[in-house]
């Protein structure tokens, strides 16, 4: 904060006030759309359901392709509601587009494009696969739906093709922030949630959060004074419904850079596996609590912890709505794929070092965070998840785990931008046979090869402690 600390009141009146000094004052009041989002979003809701009936006519399923905060709300609410026949795709793995693709039927299945800068590569290279699946299909453009800010590439595109509808987001919220905006709500209306019900305990939340005894203040101060006393760990137990992932995102993103930053923790307690029972809290970790009483309580939640966020950056002293360090493994993924189109060679992901020398150099106060560029069937995120669990008892330590490429637009901020106190254990396994992506020099499997090596140089460029394993080396 600049001008040092801020009275709880005070602080509370200066954010809805949009005063960007609360942080560093480097341009964030242009990015606080999301504290009246809730509001703008009852004033749509009619609008949702509207292009909701006209899509869904003769649709059996939906499948919303998205990274990040176009993505990981809408898995929440997906997961939470367990909607079965909508499907949210960001891995960019062969066989995990191939085995999705072979289960829908083009004809009957709408396609939801979502992306706030309307360029993100996965997300175009999804939307260029399934557009070509879908050339049979009598007009086909009708079967596709776009969420993008307005000027956006993905508009003129949406466009271009004649998509059944475009929906526009508020470029006053950055993706991190936008689980309460159109790219949220759209896929929750599409879904069958009562948007009524949803914005309702958003609005409530929100009006609380202007009070002194605000909910989202009381958890942001929770959250900056712990790290100002060092517990960085951010231990959410067993959050219901995926909600972790999206937390992930939100803090991680948020916090993690110019060194600093809290490490959210989703499955983690406060206390260091094999401590006695009502043991106190390890000195690096803080327990924070998820509230979703009931389903559609994900509103409420969702504007908590955004509040709770920004509230927190300004304790830690950065600005929480940029992301300065995603861009490194963007850029390393593209140099990577230049030289693979130049060269006709493979993005090199030969394994480095090895899980027990990674470990070796483990310190007191670090995590480990296994971070694994495979098909993310459920039999192998089992797989990782046991992974993480023998290294968190082996070591004492918290330890994450991430999906690639989704943890890139998500915890991947604060893996190169936080403190050096992480360790990254990379996993990867055989791509299978190549699925092209129509109009690219290259297909997904060279894609999320170049992503993995480009996402361990980024590490290594930061000084961090990293190894790759193959998948079938994990114990």
């Amino acid at each position: 904060m600049t001008g040092g600390p801020i009275a709880p009141a005070e602080l509370i009146e200066r954010i809805w006030e949009r005063d960007s000094t609360v942080w560093t004052g480097t341009g964030e009041a242009g990015w606080l759309g999301w504290l009246d989002e809730p509001v703008h979003a009852r004033e749509r809701i009619a609008e949702y359901r509207a292009v909701a009936a006209r899509v869904l006519e003769g649709v059996d399923d939906v499948v919303l392709l998205g990274m990040g905060g176009s993505s990981l709300a809408p898995e929440v609410l997906r997961r939470t509601f367990a909607v079965e026949r909508f499907h949210v795709l960001d891995s960019t793995h062969p066989a995990a587009v191939r085995a999705l693709a072979a289960q829908l039927d083009p004809a009957r299945t709408l396609v939801v494009a979502a992306s706030k800068s309307g360029g993100t590569i996965e997300t175009r290279s999804h939307l260029e696969h399934f557009w070509l699946r879908a050339q049979g299909v009598a007009a086909r453009g009708s079967r596709f739906l776009a969420i993008t800010d307005p000027g956006s590439d993905l508009e003129r595109l949406a466009r271009e093709r004649e998509f059944a509808a475009v929906v526009y987001g508020e470029p006053t919220i950055g993706g991190r922030y936008s689980a309460l905006s159109p790219f949220g709500l759209v896929p929750a209306v599409l879904m069958g949630i009562d948007l009524d019900r949803l914005v309702a305990s958003a609005e409530a939340m929100r009006e609380a959060c202007r009070l002194d005894r605000s909910p989202g203040l009381e958890l942001g101060l929770a959250l900056g004074e712990g790290w100002l006393a060092g517990r960085d760990k951010v231990c959410l137990g067993e959050a219901p419904g995926g909600f972790g992932l999206w937390i992930e995102q939100l803090v991680a993103e948020s916090t993690g850079k110019q060194g600093k930053g809290l490490v959210p923790a989703p499955g983690e307690g406060a206390t260091a596996p094999g401590a006695a029972s009502g043991s106190a809290p390890a000195a690096d970790r803080q327990l924070a609590e998820v509230r979703i009483p009931e389903p559609h309580a994900l509103g409420s939640e969702f504007f908590r912890w955004e509040f709770a966020t920004a509230v927190a950056g300004a304790l830690v002293g950065i600005n929480p709505f940029d992301q300065p360090d995603v861009q490194a493994a963007k850029d390393r993924t593209g140099a990577i794929l230049e030289a693979v189109v130049a060269s006709g060679a493979a993005p090199d992901v030969a394994p480095v070092s090895s899980e027990a020398e990674l470990l070796a150099q483990a310190r007191p106060g670090d995590y480990v965070a296994v971070l694994a560029f495979v098909n993310p069937t459920p039999a192998v995120e089992a797989r990782i998840e046991a992974a993480a669990d023998r290294i968190r008892g082996a070591t004492g330590l918290v330890v994450t785990h991430g999906i690639g490429p989704r943890y890139l637009h998500s915890t991947g901020q604060l893996h190169k931008g936080g403190a050096n106190n992480g360790l990254f254990l990379q996993v990867v396994d055989d791509r299978g046979p190549e699925l092209d992506i129509p109009g690219r020099p290259f297909g997904f499997g060279r894609l999320i090869d170049a992503q993995a090596a480009g996402d361990l140089e980024a590490l290594r460029e930061r000084g961090r402690r990293v190894a790759r394993v193959r998948l079938d080396e994990l114990a």
